[in-house]
């Protein structure tokens, strides 16, 4: 309860749940919590909990994957908290993209362990060129520090596809290829390929849910609903931040302020400095 109100818990899922559809099962062991994705579905659930006076916690479903979508959720809320004010939370993202390696290595480890030579292949519905890429980026890191030296990724959208990227995987010489979802997929087409498992068991999806609605309640109680870092979650995402052909054309922006913030770079390097740019 905040203030008296009963919390009402919204996951919302993108690419990496079938728009939300992987979890139905999860918001089905928690109490008052319903799955949804980004639009007019998801903005008319937050409008009837919160006119039924109930304080409202999204939680953002994704691996990292799809800063986007988070975005996209924290504008919809952004637009409605003024009149609902400390009634509506944005938690922090479900995981984040060195979970989702840690929680693939994990997955190598499990193949690797089945013996013989072996391929991991990530599978992962299509999104966008640069989730997609993100995904390679992590397979290889899975491969360079895990148990497996083949991991590769399937950009697959159904089971014929899928089974074109097991045969690729097998035409390098591999006796057995084992599939894991990217996300919250709970089963994936059998194409001749053995399956890993789910990439996280339901009981651990359920308690890190639970540990985001604990902090985003106990946020909201001290007067931080989580919105504005949300507006930011895709700043950077996409080609690379850089002002090179601006400058060059003799022209100039500004972020607004001269706080320092964070440029995440393709190495894996993140760092944080202050800049200042002026206005167009």
């Amino acid at each position: 309860m905040t203030h008296g109100r009963p919390v009402r818990v919204i996951l919302v899922g993108g690419h990496e749940s079938a728009d939300g559809a992987d979890l139905a099962r999860i918001a089905g062991h928690l109490d008052n919590t319903v799955s949804a994705k980004p639009g007019r579905a998801f903005h008319n659930t937050v409008v009837a909990s919160l006119e039924a006076d109930e304080t409202v916690v999204v939680v953002p479903m994704t691996f990292g994957r799809n800063p986007t979508m988070v975005a996209d959720i924290a504008k919809t809320l952004k637009w409605l908290a003024p009149k609902y004010p400390r009634q509506i939370a944005l938690a922090e993202s479900f995981g984040r993209v060195d979970h989702l390696t840690a929680w693939l290595r994990a997955a190598a480890n499990r193949a690797a362990a089945g013996g013989g030579s072996c391929a991991l292949l990530i599978v992962a519905a299509p999104s966008n060129p640069f989730d997609e890429a993100e995904l390679h980026r992590i397979a290889y890191l899975v491969a360079t520090h895990g148990a497996l030296d083949e991991v590769g990724v399937a950009i697959a959208g159904d089971e014929p596809g899928l089974r074109r990227a097991v045969e690729r995987q097998r035409r390098l010489g591999v006796e057995r290829v084992v599939t894991v979802p990217a996300g919250f997929a709970k089963a994936l087409p059998e194409a001749s390929a053995e399956f890993a498992g789910p990439l996280m068991s339901e009981a651990a999806v359920i308690r890190v849910v639970g540990d985001r609605v604990a902090d985003a309640v106990t946020a909201l109680g001290q007067g931080a609903d989580g919105i504005d870092s949300g507006l930011g979650a895709d700043h950077g995402h996409g080609y690379a931040h850089s002002h090179a052909f601006e400058e060059s054309q003799g022209i100039t922006h500004q972020h607004g302020n001269s706080a320092p913030h964070a440029h995440y770079h393709p190495n894996g390097v993140t760092h944080t400095h202050a800049h200042i740019h002026d206005h167009h």
